[in-house]
């Protein structure tokens, strides 16, 4: 991960953002293939619902002066957890409760669910020896998204943005998810892994503001200002409770509550965990750009020639996203994480040579060291030619020699 920039994690971001998208309107094809006229509507209304209200009390925080501090902290904090309460509990109030609806499959009883297994566990030592080693393939491919899905998703987490103090924790994580991927393997069940290990929405809801003392010289004198600075509250116990919680909805009776969401809640769940990943996104910022007047953007730094490189740069992301997303459609779905990696190389290698180094120094940079591959460039270039340049020393035997010959 040393060698990977801004430029592959912003299209990892941004095929996570559209696959929740795409996920929310599998679910709204279900609902219509499935339920009334009239269900299928208010399907539609309940996940566009979910996710507006959730957009909106995530922004719960700038609401001042209206509540107490805190209350707007926890209204901004679980404002998924709140809107998809709220839309649960909707459908059964009034008129709604006659409307026919569509909601999560649960199980009934504590048996596995396919109707050809009678225990949890794998029975590994029945199996032929071929299909052993041929699930060697899928495991290496399964190993590479987790881990790329994991760094990418801390680097994605760990930003300047949240000043996190100490980033590299996240790097534990990965020992935890392949312990349970271990786990569900011989569970014969698909890996417990999300889409986002640590999705960004974590990290916002954490965010606050405290005082930092800065040291700073006026006039040749050092003095301490107060200065407000941005950072994320850096502790175990939100992502256990949520842990915790799961464990809980998914263990009988609360597996019965879990079984009275509606897939159109689900879908609205999609469709806000995607705004928030695509909202902090720098891809969405330069589209943006590519979509205004020439005259009303922002001025650039003084050694990038144009926006012309940046706009194509940009251009560029999207298409290979799209490229990437149209690949996890087929059934060479599995080896996307390939391709992702693969734009690592290509970054390094190949489009520096198609964009000028002052435009690449300016939309990209390493995701997980300060700098951009340009300024180690420049730093070794530098090296080189001091070293080319430092004068040689003579060897002053040499020149004894000859002064007594």
């Amino acid at each position: 991960m040393r060698y990977v920039t801004t430029s592959s994690t912003e299209v990892f971001s941004l095929l996570n953002s559209i696959i929740y998208f795409h996920k929310a309107i599998q679910e709204l094809q279900r609902a219509h293939n499935h339920l009334s006229f009239a269900a299928f509507l208010y399907a539609t209304i309940g996940a566009i619902g979910t996710m507006l209200v959730a957009i909106f009390l995530s922004t719960a925080e700038k609401w001042q002066p209206l509540f107490h501090r805190y209350v707007r902290m926890g209204l901004a904090e679980y404002a998924a957890a709140i809107s998809i309460i709220i839309f649960i509990g909707m459908p059964h109030v009034g008129e709604l409760a006659s409307l026919d609806r569509s909601t999560l499959h649960v199980s009934t009883s504590f048996k596995p669910s396919h109707p050809e297994r009678s225990v949890f566990f794998v029975q590994f030592w029945h199996l032929p020896v071929t299909w052993i080693f041929a699930a060697i393939i899928p495991g290496f491919i399964i190993t590479v998204l987790f881990f790329f899905d994991h760094e990418v998703s801390s680097i994605i987490c760990t930003i300047d943005r949240y000043g996190t103090k100490k980033p590299g924790g996240f790097a534990w994580d990965i020992v935890l998810l392949g312990t349970t991927t271990a786990l569900c393997g011989i569970l014969g069940i698909p890996p417990a892994n999300g889409l986002l290990p640590q999705a960004p929405l974590h990290s916002e809801s954490l965010m606050h503001t405290e005082k930092e003392e800065i040291l700073i010289s006026v006039d040749g004198e050092e003095k301490v200002e107060h200065r407000d600075v941005i950072r994320v509250h850096e502790q175990r116990w939100s992502t256990f409770l949520h842990a915790g919680a799961i464990l809980i909805f998914i263990s009988p009776p609360f597996q019965h509550l879990l079984g009275l969401t509606p897939t159109s809640v689900l879908a609205g769940l999609f469709m806000f965990m995607g705004e928030q990943s695509l909202s902090v996104n720098p891809i969405l910022y330069r589209f943006f750009h590519l979509l205004t007047p020439p005259w009303e953007l922002p001025i650039l730094p003084r050694d990038v020639k144009g926006y012309r490189g940046v706009h194509v740069y940009t251009i560029v992301q999207i298409v290979i996203t799209v490229v990437i997303f149209v690949v996890t459609l087929t059934k060479a779905a599995p080896a996307f994480p390939v391709l992702i990696i693969i734009l690592v190389p290509i970054r390094l290698l190949l489009m520096n040579k198609l964009w000028d180094r002052e435009t690449l120094r300016f939309v990209d940079a390493w995701a997980c060291r300060k700098g951009t591959p340009e300024d180690d460039k420049d730093l070794l270039a530098g090296e080189v030619s001091e070293k080319d340049a430092s004068p040689t020393v003579p060897d002053m035997r040499f020149q004894s020699a000859a002064s007594q010959a």
